[in-house]
């Protein structure tokens, strides 16, 4: 499967932080396709299964032969009619009658991705990645990849991935286990370079791609300016990150660039990294997505980053990679 530079996650189509209109959700999408932009990232964890719905719908009538589509699995949503008055728990504006359940075995698996067929409207995904395993290794390892490896024998699915906030657990799967590709949020971005230590190079070694995703750190390298409010691995950034990152849009900012800009496409510079999975909640942050990784980065920007201590000396760069 060629997978394209540049992938639309789909959690703010779930409501992640506030909540959106079904007809913004359209929009985004419509934006996106109109765009180029032709692969789409989603999991039921997303606002309970609003974005693989709204997702769906907004694909539907597209030519289903020109998209990638990927899902996820290990968390089955079940009804929790008590919560109905409530909000969800996880960042999510959305209705608290649904609840995740942690589940890799090979019959979750299973149901996870029939429910998730059903929300999206189709008949199979392009990739299945199994979700946020940290605390479940065993179980995703022997049997959530298995039974992905199954359905991908049978054609439901096309290849199978593992994607997790971490890169040490996700070097196991791509050493251990019969995985295709992985996804990374955000280990390896303008602002933490830590999976060049494990995951990138054993990746590189064994032909796995990477997808890097949460480029911008769940919202703090999306400003030009970082401020008070900039979000870090969805929660308030620390001081000490915030800072940093203040550091790095002030040498952007010398050499005529933004932080966003050299945020998206400092990743793609790796040989390992295939895709960007980048969301967005509008039409407009869609195309500002798209200028950003078209906008021109001085070569001196990096260099400068290295001399000040704010990127590793063995991160490639997209100079190195265009020499």
């Amino acid at each position: 499967m060629e997978l394209p530079g540049l992938v639309l996650g789909t959690s703010a189509l779930g409501n992640l932080y506030r909540a959106s209109t079904d007809a913004e959700a359209h929009r985004t999408v419509d934006a996106a396709w109109d765009a180029g932009i032709r692969a789409f990232d989603t999991a039921p964890h997303y606002g309970l299964g609003l974005a693989e719905r709204r997702l769906g719908r907004a694909l539907a009538g597209r030519p289903r032969e020109e998209l990638v589509l990927s899902t996820k699995v290990g968390r089955l949503l079940v009804p929790h009619p008590a919560g109905a008055a409530e909000r969800d728990p996880h960042e999510f504006d959305v209705p608290a009658d649904l609840r995740r359940v942690w589940d890799f075995s090979r019959d979750g698996v299973l149901r996870s991705l029939e429910e998730s067929l059903q929300r999206l409207g189709t008949d199979h995904v392009d990739i299945a990645f199994v979700h946020d395993p940290d605390e479940h290794w065993e179980q995703a390892a022997a049997e959530a990849v298995p039974a992905l490896v199954e359905l991908r024998d049978q054609g439901v699915v096309r290849a199978v991935g593992a994607g997790m906030n971490q890169s040490a657990m996700l070097t196991r799967f791509v050493r251990e286990s019969d995985v295709d590709l992985v996804m990374c949020a955000g280990r390896y971005t303008l602002l933490e370079q830590g999976a060049l230590d494990d995951l990138l190079p054993a990746a590189q070694e064994r032909g796995v791609p990477v997808l890097a995703a949460a480029v911008f750190n769940s919202g703090l390298l999306a400003q030009p300016e970082p401020g008070p409010g900039s979000t870090y691995e969805y929660a308030g950034a620390p001081p000490g990150v915030l800072e940093r990152a203040r550091r790095v849009a002030a040498v952007c900012r010398e050499h005529g660039t933004t932080l966003p800009a050299a945020a998206l496409q400092l990743p793609l510079a790796h040989p390992a990294v295939a895709s960007i999975v980048v969301g967005a909640r509008s039409a407009e942050e869609v195309q500002a997505d798209v200028d950003l990784l078209a906008a021109p980065v001085p070569d001196g920007l990096w260099d400068d980053l290295r001399a000040q201590g704010l990127l590793r000396a063995d991160a490639p760069t997209p100079q190195a990679r265009r020499a």
